[in-house]
């Protein structure tokens, strides 16, 4: 992924957001279908306040970049969204060396963010595209989620780490490129601070307080 957002592929049964499931092993991503063939926009709720991932409209956050192509800034900041397989989401719109990527959140009524799309590349219900787990309402260490699910497009997987009561750490992987690992820690109530990438290539992101 481009910027700090949002996972590896757990093998509990899962079942669908509003839908009954059998029972699975708690794994704070519990009787969640990840990712979710048919979102219900009555699952949803108006705003992105997990607070882990906190998407407020009209919010800037800005990040030092260092990469193998030197230190810039990355800019990213929150606003309405189209609605996307129904569901009305949030834009997180990041913008770095003169690029633009808009990514569209959703959140559910557990407090579950879901992923619904990028801009330009893929959209859940189009084409087979799926929406991920972003962030889950309450995440545990050795939780194991898809983030998206766009064939050949968007096939990112998450785990997390490490939980404390003040930072989350959560391994980043794409199956579209199996050398590439990202660790991203997120702050309690102020969403991802820091991205590190170590394999395929060289990137250190930080928030600037």
């Amino acid at each position: 992924m481009a910027t700090l957002a949002a996972v590896l592929l757990t093998a509990l049964p899962l079942a669908g957001c509003g839908t009954a499931s059998r029972p699975s092993p708690p794994a704070g991503v519990d009787e969640l279908v990840v990712p979710t063939p048919s979102p219900d926009p009555a699952d949803f709720v108006a705003t992105v306040d997990n607070p882990w991932f906190p998407l407020p409209v009209g919010t800037t956050w800005r990040y030092d970049v260092a990469d193998s192509s030197g230190n810039h800034t990355l800019l990213v900041s929150a606003a309405p969204g189209p609605t996307v397989a129904g569901v009305a989401t949030t834009a997180r719109v990041a913008r770095e060396s003169g690029r633009q990527v808009v990514d569209w959140y959703a959140q559910d009524t557990r407090g579950n963010v879901w992923w619904f799309g990028r801009a330009g590349q893929w959209r859940a219900g189009v084409a087979g595209a799926r929406a991920g787990l972003a962030m889950a309402a309450t995440p545990r260490v050795g939780d194991g989620y898809r983030m998206d699910w766009a064939p050949g497009v968007a096939q990112d997987t998450a785990r997390v780490v490490a939980l404390d009561d003040v930072d989350l750490v959560v391994e980043q992987r794409t199956e579209l490129a199996p050398d590439q690992v990202r660790q991203l820690t997120y702050e309690r109530g102020t969403g991802p601070v820091q991205e590190e990438q170590s394999s395929g290539g060289y990137r250190v992101v930080r928030l600037v307080r």
